[in-house]
Formats: structure tokens, C-alpha cells, sequence
């Protein structure tokens, strides 16, 4: 396997936020020999050293699509960052899933106006990110949103209306930095392969001043099915180049993967995403979404995970960075 040499700091991580309610429900994580292994020393085992969690307002105690409310999140950061890991925390500003097709406002803030949703935003952030400070963990990085092509907190964030969505980024920001001033800040889009579209975007945030450290992208060519992998590995590669000259920041793919019965596929999709970020100093990481997440208990196509509790051969592409 064709080693690529990266600096001690790039991250190599996963979202793993599902791994609580794995364990709850019985789920036997195995290593890649078959013997049973926490899961937390298998992803080690493969270069991992960042975990990056979700948060939702108030949410369900569904275990596909609730729990991890701020205090849970802490649980389980706790738990990660004694084992060395490096912590992200992605708010997504809603009770569930928060994506480009659902952005929906928080149950208990639907009647605040927009003034009142700004000072929401800004004070759910500053006593989230406060929590964290008397375990001294340490959040690297902090999301503002979680792919928020449509804007956020809709209809008042809506990317149709960026001075308004420019306020809530700021909110944000502005309370990270309040509770947690070393934590970078970053807003993060899907479709990393949809280069204009990422340029416009990021140049009308910029118009408005908006503050933010750094950006992140997800990458999945599975939902692209318009596109062929050709196609859309071209539009990363540009994205990956034009991008960060244009805006001057550094970026993290921190959402990728494939199709868990496809596991050819998906290691040639890592292996392609580790070489050409081998080619650009502005990316500072990759991480999987959910590569635990076993399509025999999430019912979600995308994993590295097969239903025995063993990683697929996917993850080998891991292998390939060295630090």
C-alpha cells in the first residue's frame, strides 16, 4: 500500500455518535481479527486519533435519531478524550437531524423572533461550550451548524436571506469564543465537489462580515448518483485547490464514506481523498461519518462496518497515512 506522509496534527478521525446507543443495545464491536475489542482501541488501531460528536436541543430517546443532548455529548467526550482522542463538537441547532433537507428550529424556540433567536443561539452555544471547561476538555473544533447549504434555523436563516444567516454564525462564533477561546470555529457545507457553488457562498458570508476560523465539508459520491465517481472526484480536487486560495483557510473533510457492502469502492474512495489531501496544506483532516454504524443495526447504507462487529476493508485505506 503507497504510504503518504503528513504532518503530526492532520487529523484522522470519525463521528461516532451513534456508538452509545450501539453498546445499549448489545452490538459486540470485534477488531479486524475477529476477537472482540472496545471500538474505540480498533479505530486507534487504524490511525484515528480524532472523534467529532453531534448535539441536538431536546431530543428524543430514539436511538437512530435521538439522545445526544449536550449533556450526553459531554458523557461520551469525557469518555474520548481520556483515551487521547481529539474532540470535535458538531451543533446542529435542532431536536434531531439537522441537513440539507431538514433544518428545522428547535420545538422550544419556534415562537422567539429572530432577535430572540439570535441570543438563543448565542446562549445554548456559550452554556454548551461551557460545560466542557471544568473537565478541561478540550474542544479543537467547534461547528457552527451542521451542513447548512440551506442556512439554518430556517425559515429565518435561510441561505436566501445571508444577512440574517450571517447573525446566527456570528452568534455562535462570537459564544465559542466567549467559552472556549482556543476552540476553532467552522461552518461546514456538503457537496465538498460543488466548487462554484462553495465560492459563492462562502464570498456572500464573507460580504457580511461573518466570523468563523475555519471550514468544513462533507463528500459522499453515493448521493450523487447523477454524477459519475470521475466526475465528482474532478470537482473535489478543484474544490480542494480553488478554494482555500481563494479564501486563505484551512479545511477539514469531516464527513466522508461509502456504501458498507461496497468495500472496494470505498477504499478507493479513502485512498483517492488521502492523496489528493496529501497534495494540499490547507486540509488539516479527514473523518468518516459513522464507519461503526453497521447497516445490520442503524438500517443506514453507509458504514465500514460489517453485521459481525467487524471493521470492513474499507478502513485499510487508513493505513496509508503516516504521521
Amino acid at each position: 500500500m503507497k504510504q503518504f506522509d503528513f504532518d503530526k496534527d492532520f487529523a484522522v478521525g470519525a463521528d461516532i455518535s451513534w456508538y452509545p446507543q450501539m453498546l445499549e443495545s448489545g452490538f459486540v464491536f470485534r477488531n479486524k481479527d475477529g476477537k472482540e475489542q472496545d471500538l474505540l482501541l480498533t479505530l486507534k488501531d487504524y490511525g484515528m486519533d480524532t472523534i467529532r460528536l453531534r448535539t441536538w436541543v431536546n431530543p428524543s430517546n430514539n436511538p437512530h435519531s435521538g439522545h445526544c443532548s449536550a449533556k450526553e455529548t459531554l458523557d461520551f467526550a469525557r469518555r474520548y478524550s481520556a483515551m487521547g482522542y481529539r474532540i470535535m463538537l458538531n451543533f446542529h441547532y435542532s431536536d434531531s437531524w439537522a441537513d440539507p433537507k431538514q433544518q428545522r428550529i428547535p420545538a422550544a424556540w419556534e415562537k422567539l423572533d429572530f432577535d430572540g433567536l439570535v441570543q438563543k443561539v448565542f446562549d445554548y452555544t456559550y452554556e454548551t461550550v461551557k460545560l466542557f471547561a471544568p473537565d478541561d476538555l478540550k474542544l479543537e473544533w467547534v461547528q457552527i451548524g451542521n451542513e447548512t447549504r440551506p442556512g439554518m434555523l430556517l425559515p429565518h436563516g435561510s441561505a436566501d436571506n445571508f444577512d440574517k444567516l450571517v447573525q446566527l454564525y456570528n452568534a455562535g462564533h462570537d459564544a465559542v469564543k466567549a467559552a472556549s477561546p482556543e476552540s476553532k470555529t467552522m461552518i461546514h457545507l456538503d457537496e465538498f465537489n460543488n466548487t462554484d457553488f462553495i465560492i459563492k457562498y462562502f464570498e456572500d458570508l464573507d460580504k457580511r462580515k461573518c466570523r468563523y476560523d475555519m471550514m468544513g465539508f462533507s463528500f459522499y459520491p453515493y448521493h450523487l448518483p447523477k454524477l459519475s465517481y470521475e466526475t465528482c472526484m474532478e470537482g473535489l480536487c478543484r474544490s480542494m485547490t480553488e478554494i482555500p486560495k481563494r479564501f486563505g483557510k484551512d479545511f477539514l473533510i469531516v464527513e466522508t464514506g461509502g456504501v458498507d457492502e461496497q468495500e472496494e469502492e470505498t477504499f478507493k474512495l479513502l485512498t483517492n481523498i488521502i492523496e489528493e489531501a496529501h497534495r494540499m496544506n490547507k486540509c488539516k483532516g479527514i473523518l468518516l461519518w459513522e464507519p461503526q454504524g453497521a447497516k445490520s443495526w442503524s438500517r443506514y447504507p453507509l458504514s465500514a462496518w460489517r453485521a459481525d462487529g467487524c471493521p470492513s476493508k474499507a478502513l485499510d485505506a487508513l493505513c496509508g497515512i503516516k504521521k
